[in-house]
């Protein structure tokens, strides 16, 4: 168990402020205690931006301390086993990109320790956002024709970086339209992916926006396209895949809170008001633009009819990408 004191420290760490006893009084019945948001992936990623900044507008409506802990690993699915397994009482969230998490699962693992429909409730969708795809500046390719053309040229010898799920099916979907022989080469972080990218150790990685935004501004890494069909308003310089000749793929995560099952009725509720609030706020809405996002505001019913109406949609992307459960 934390102590006020640890309590005190890992929000600190987190950049949030302890809020006092009188504020969380306030409240009524909840929050009475800390919340505990998981994140899947590691500090200082696109992902952990993305919570730290919905956790810390949670803990200015709330009165409440919300606490960021990392879960990482397996694409995801230990922090979402974590918050599957975790006590039905609205302190332990999970906010992640559940269009390839708990809609993509059970078709890239052959076996999951949870189950990604029953063991959740739906709060609501917060945001949407396209992958990047991106090369090391230096290399001679400004677009996906002629990055194409490098890769045919390699064969095998090419090499590509995945470290989340929309990534890997991107990269796949992409191979496929044109039958490549590049190499998969996982990584824990997609910021080490990047790293050897610009290393020249990868010919090309998919990544999201908010991890590589500010790099392609400063010329670090060249984007080429994003994984929608269409240009999305938060990229416009952007070609959709559609444009850049990938005709396959109309890739968009999509971010979502959850809960446990069985967490109460008035407590999801009052979840769901809150991160509503904070998704229709003008502070939401420069972050995500400034991250290559659009805001999305939803409820309960509607991040589960995206959950069904995908299903599908990623049973076909897996198949067509012949990517083999783990």
């Amino acid at each position: 168990m934390y102590t006020r004191r640890r309590i005190m420290q890992l929000a600190g760490a987190a950049g949030l402020i302890l809020p006092s006893a009188g504020a969380r009084a306030q409240n009524g019945d909840y929050p009475s205690r800390y919340i505990t948001s998981v994140c899947m992936f590691a500090p200082g990623s696109g992902a952990d931006i993305f919570v730290r900044f919905y956790a810390r507008k949670l803990q200015e409506l709330s009165g409440t301390t919300v606490v960021v802990e990392n879960k990482v690993g397996m694409a995801g699915n230990i922090a979402t086993e974590a918050v599957a397994r975790s006590k039905p009482d609205g302190y332990t969230i999970l906010i992640a990109p559940a269009s390839s998490i708990l809609v993509a699962g059970p078709f890239l693992f052959k076996k999951l320790n949870y189950d990604p429909i029953n063991d959740f409730a739906s709060i609501t969708t917060l945001a949407q956002l396209p992958f990047i795809l991106i090369v090391a500046p230096d290399i001679g390719v400004n677009s996906v024709a002629e990055l194409t053309a490098r890769l045919k040229d390699k064969g095998e010898g090419a090499f590509y970086g995945s470290s989340t799920t929309v990534g890997l099916v991107a990269s796949e979907l992409y191979k496929a339209q044109f039958g490549l022989k590049t190499t998969e080469v996982k990584y824990k972080s997609g910021l080490d992916a990047i790293n050897d990218l610009m290393a020249h150790n990868l010919d090309f990685f998919f990544t999201d926006p908010v991890t590589v935004k500010e790099m392609v501004a400063t010329g670090k890494v060249k984007a080429l396209a994003v994984t929608s069909a269409k240009r999305i308003a938060a990229l416009p310089a952007l070609p959709s895949a559609a444009e850049a000749g990938i005709s396959n793929m109309d890739l968009i995560s999509w971010w979502s809170v959850h809960v446990p099952a069985k967490t109460p009725r008035p407590v999801i509720d009052k979840l769901t008001a809150w991160f509503n609030q904070i998704a229709a706020s003008d502070d939401a809405k420069k972050f995500l633009s400034n991250l290559g996002a659009d805001p999305l505001l939803g409820s309960p019913k509607l991040v589960d009819q995206m959950l069904a109406k995908e299903t599908s949609e990623w049973r076909d992307y897996v198949k067509l990408a012949k990517i083999e459960p783990q």
